[in-house]
């Protein structure tokens, strides 16, 4: 009898071969897909933040900043040295270091408050200059957030609207107890919006140093703009002839910075004020509080100047790979 016949084992050498090209094929198939992946993200997602650094300073060697120049504790230049000091000062270089300049790279140059919207300042040579960044008091609002060429980003600071008249005066608990007087603010300001509702009439400036000048001449009868600004003028004097008045409004006045049309620079400057707010070994943001804010408040018992602490502020979309989370 005639045993059946049984098929020969394959050959070692066919088996492995058989194995690495089923391998090749599995780690051909995993790259496509991550390849993929990579080009949807890239192509959909939002921008990494080394990509927007590049859209918004690329190649600058300088930035140009806007502020304000006669504010005491806020914006104010030396004349004789040329030196800006104050909070708003320090939040500028706050964000000018976290965008790679260092403080001999920052150029700050004086704009006045209707310029603030179209980035216009004036340079040295008294030129107007369109500039990178607004940092200058500017409080944001969804009128002037809708103006062509304003990208708010922020806010940076709370504060409030209060008055400030000679030590004199009676209490002042409203803007109402200002009717028939002489009032003055800025033209432009938020303030002059809510002196007219409340039917005051009003004086407007461009300068709210002009303001106090004209207070103190008795040119007008009293002041009103932010708390944070009037508190400076108010600790200047050491509360010998002006007394802050905390007038109840209830909206606060959130400072922004302006990035003008710039979409990647509001997104960079939004990262640094969100990483700023969030991380406790960052001390910045408290140190220019601290500093400038925090210090004018024994003047100004009846008025807060400024909450005390980074307002929040929503994180950003930027793109960020599995190893860049924490």
């Amino acid at each position: 009898m005639t045993e059946p016949e049984v098929d020969a084992p394959p050959e070692p050498r066919r088996v492995h071969r058989t194995r690495l090209v089923r391998l090749v094929a599995w780690v051909v198939v995993l790259v496509a897909v991550v390849v993929v992946a990579v080009v949807v993200v890239i192509d959909v997602g939002p921008p990494s933040e080394a990509e927007l650094r590049r859209q918004a300073v690329g190649g600058k060697s300088d930035l140009l900043i806007g502020v304000k120049d006669d504010t005491p504790g806020v914006s104010l230049r030396d004349p004789a040295t040329g030196e800006y000091t104050g909070f708003d000062i320090d939040i500028a270089y706050l964000v000018a270091g976290d965008l790679g300049f260092r403080p001999d790279q920052v150029r700050f140059l004086s704009i006045e408050t209707e310029d603030r919207a179209r980035m216009q300042a004036r340079g040295a040579d008294g030129r107007f200059v369109t500039v990178d960044l607004v940092v200058a008091s500017f409080s944001m609002t969804k009128e002037r957030a809708e103006q062509p060429g304003v990208r708010f980003a922020g806010p940076y600071l709370s504060t409030q609207q209060s008055v400030v008249t000679l030590t004199g005066h009676k209490s002042v608990s409203s803007l109402e107890d200002l009717r028939g007087e002489k009032v003055c603010t800025l033209a432009t300001s938020t303030s002059s919006n809510a002196a007219r509702a409340a039917g005051v009439t009003f004086s407007g400036k461009n300068e709210i140093s002009d303001c106090v000048a004209g207070l103190k001449a008795k040119e007008f009868d009293a002041v009103t703009t932010d708390a944070a600004i009037l508190a400076g003028f108010v600790a200047e004097d050491e509360g010998k002839t002006l007394a802050h008045h905390d007038i109840g409004l209830v909206e606060d006045e959130l400072w922004g910075i302006n990035c003008g049309d710039d979409e990647a620079m509001q997104t960079l400057v939004n990262l640094i004020l969100y990483r700023s707010a969030h991380d406790p070994a960052d001390r910045r943001w408290e140190e220019a509080y601290d500093r400038y804010l925090r210090s004018e408040q024994r003047w100004s018992p009846n008025q807060q100047v400024a909450i005390d602490h980074q307002p929040a502020i929503s994180r950003p979309d930027v793109r960020r790979w599995p190893w860049e989370r924490s």
